[in-house]
């Protein structure tokens, strides 16, 4: 085999790694396909043309190899797969003011074992201690925790 070989080998598993990653992800076909190329231009160097030939042919995989990948990842294309945005939502968290452990409400949906419930007038998500609370029904506050209260029914 020339050294035209080990060329073509190389290039065409960079070629399968970057199909690899751009356009298939996960572990398919190219990129095994990929690697077995790149592990064939390097046994074939070693096989062919001896030790030499062969770690320069080793040394090339390994540094052509990571280096596509991270310049395509910095490319406009690739930047364009990763995601670059903040989340900049928050937690709603219940006024301990206006809600105490102990005061009384009414479910405003099914509690299941979580819906929504109006204690003195704030509508807040609650959880049920375990068993389903039907609709319209008094509730007492249980818990409160930060962003949910724990409640029972009333009629227990």
């Amino acid at each position: 085999m020339s050294i035209l070989a080990i060329i073509l080998l190389i290039l065409l598993g960079l070629l399968l790694l970057l199909i690899e990653f751009a356009v298939i992800p996960g572990v398919t076909i190219a990129g095994i396909g990929g690697f077995l190329l790149l592990g064939g231009a390097v046994y074939v160097a070693f096989a062919e043309y001896g030790t030499l030939v062969g770690f320069i042919t080793l040394a090339t995989v390994l540094i052509l190899a990571p280096a596509m990948i991270y310049y395509f990842f910095k490319s406009r294309t690739g930047k364009k797969m990763i995601l670059e945005k903040n989340i900049v939502g928050k937690v709603d968290l219940i006024n301990r003011e206006k809600i105490v452990v102990g005061e009384t409400g009414k479910s405003i949906g099914r509690l299941a074992p979580m819906g929504k419930v109006k204690v003195n007038g704030e509508i807040v998500e609650a959880q049920s201690t375990g068993a389903f609370i039907d609709h319209n029904t008094e509730i007492r506050v249980l818990k409160i925790e930060s962003n949910k209260i724990i409640v029972e029914p009333l009629n227990k």
